[in-house]
């Protein structure tokens, strides 16, 4: 024994120089092989699909499940369109990074009041989810139904008279948080 090879692999023959060969590289699985894509490729492959073909760009991938979608507007005319959201590697942060494109998606300001454009945001989220075979589970539900009411509640405080009626569930004694409303079923069609 002359190396510390010599004693974590003694079966493994030297070449005639004394160094150890080069481990083989497994073989990887094709896609062909498999009939589902693993989960992280299909996060990543989402992720950079909505980014390019919204024109968004992540100024931040944060660590807990908040995310901010905004735009900024240079004199040259051009436009930023940016988030911070988490990266997408479960159905949680998935959710909430298609949300903050969802933004982009409908257009800043297309629908009034704010709390309406939320509507329309998590529809895309849960939209998205679907085509992209994320499932959305229990928790995922919770944070859309929170994230609705919270949003009309802010928007009563700060002065919302008449609630548009596809946010009316998610008024003070509307539904309980327990219970689901799916937003794609409760949204009309086109922008107010």
């Amino acid at each position: 024994m002359r190396t510390l090879w010599d004693l974590l692999d003694p079966a493994m023959p030297m070449r005639p120089d004394r160094t150890r060969p080069s481990p083989q590289p497994r073989p990887r699985a094709s896609r062909s092989n498999s009939p589902l894509e693993p989960a992280a490729e299909r996060y990543e492959n989402m992720q950079r699909q909505m980014l390019a073909q919204h024109g968004v760009r992540v100024r931040k991938w944060r660590s807990g499940t908040s995310g901010v979608a905004w735009q900024v507007y240079y004199t040259d005319g051009t436009i930023a369109r940016l988030i911070e959201s988490p990266r997408p590697r479960g159905p949680m942060s998935a959710a909430v990074f298609l949300h903050e494109v969802g933004h982009h998606a409908i257009g800043f300001e297309t629908y009034r009041p704010r709390c309406l454009e939320e509507l329309h945001a998590w529809r895309f989220a849960l939209e998205q989810m679907d085509a992209w075979g994320i499932s959305i589970t229990d928790r995922v539900r919770r944070r859309v139904h929170e994230s609705l009411t919270y949003a009309v509640a802010k928007a009563q405080r700060r002065g919302l008279r008449k609630v548009p009626p596809e946010l009316a569930p998610f008024t003070q004694g509307g539904v309980a948080p327990g219970d689901w409303v799916d937003p794609r079923a409760s949204v009309a069609s086109g922008p107010s």
